[in-house]
């Protein structure tokens, strides 16, 4: 087990983290046993240590000035404090939730504050911990596209009517909550002085909003977009729907300035980043950055070759899908 223990001065916070060598037998402290060395960190969160329950707790990371990582290791959450309260990307789901609260108090705000939580889209790795998080944050306001409020609504009204427990591999569905704010293509969601642009790019679920915003570094801004589901799903039709959301991320003149891809899980299954990760593998990068140096999350070229990536394995997959031979993938 090889393991590096790092303080991350990251904007003046220091983050205390445990952050292991990519491509290395990894492991955490504790005794746990070592992930297998063809794995990087984020690719043991989804991979071999899937249901390692202590292993997902990570360190939150300051990322930019007004960009956190709350989440556990295998599904991300993102925070954006603002002068108004704060704003929440996802919610993971059991038995992590309580993992996410401590880490928003980790880095000095009270979950209570928390003003919005978007749902990237409704699958229950993304929104099974929303009903706990209300209940921190009562005034909290839940939002997602119509196409996602519609799996949610599904999905609880079987966990309501005894269907989901047939299923032995089950996860704990965590509080139902109730339809909230429907959202949609063009809305601009305002903060205090952050503004957050909804677009629909469908693929991965037939809504999957998506968002940008700016981020700053030391001030200096940059636009992010966070992709709501970077896999496609669902035949042929959630082929096309999600080569269609790539080619408007390629050449939409709304993404056209976009520095920063801000992901939905630190390893994408489907598509998987070059860097080996799309978290924990460039936050160790930003933990040795120095005056000067570029900031590892601010990846415009990369950003758009890992876009010419997905086209092409959408492309193939789309045909497979036509001739009845295309594999269940997703994210």
């Amino acid at each position: 087990m090889k393991v590096r223990s790092l303080t991350v001065a990251l904007g003046g916070l220091l983050v205390a983290a445990l952050i292991q060598t990519p491509g290395n037998a990894q492991g955490r402290q504790g005794g746990q046993a070592a992930a297998p060395a063809n794995e990087t960190l984020s690719a043991s969160f989804r991979g071999s240590k899937a249901r390692d329950w202590e292993f997902q707790k990570t360190a939150p990371i300051k990322v930019f000035d007004n960009l956190y990582y709350v989440g556990p290791g295998n599904v991300s959450v993102w925070m954006i404090p603002t002068t108004d309260g704060l704003i929440i990307f996802d919610a993971t789901q059991e038995p992590l939730v309580d993992h996410v609260l401590d880490s928003i108090r980790k880095v000095g705000f009270n979950p209570a504050d928390i003003r919005y939580i978007f749902l990237t889209h409704g699958h229950l790795d993304h929104f099974g911990g929303v009903g706990k998080l209300k209940a921190a944050a009562p005034k909290a306001r839940i939002a997602t596209l119509e196409e996602d409020w519609a799996l949610i609504d599904t999905f609880y009204k079987n966990v309501a009517s005894g269907a989901a427990a047939k299923n032995p591999n089950a996860r704990d569905p965590g509080i139902p909550f109730s339809r909230d704010l429907v959202i949609k293509e063009g809305d601009v969601i305002t903060l205090g002085k952050t503004q957050i642009n909804v677009y629909k790019l469908p693929g991965h679920t037939a809504g999957s909003p998506s968002f940008t915003f700016t981020v700053y570094d030391n001030g200096r801004p940059h636009k992010a977009v966070l992709f709501g589901g970077p896999g496609q799903r669902n035949g042929v039709e959630g082929g096309t729907q999600f080569l269609q959301s790539l080619r408007r991320l390629k050449t939409g003149k709304e993404f056209a300035d976009v520095e920063v891809p801000v992901h939905v899980h630190s390893h994408l299954n489907t598509y998987p980043d070059p860097r080996g990760g799309t978290v924990f593998e460039p936050a160790m990068q930003l933990a040795k950055r120095q005056a000067g140096q570029p900031h590892p999350f601010v990846i415009p070229k990369q950003w758009r070759e890992w876009l010419d990536i997905a086209e092409a394995g959408t492309i193939k997959y789309v045909e497979e899908a036509k001739a009845g031979k295309a594999a269940p993938v997703g994210n």
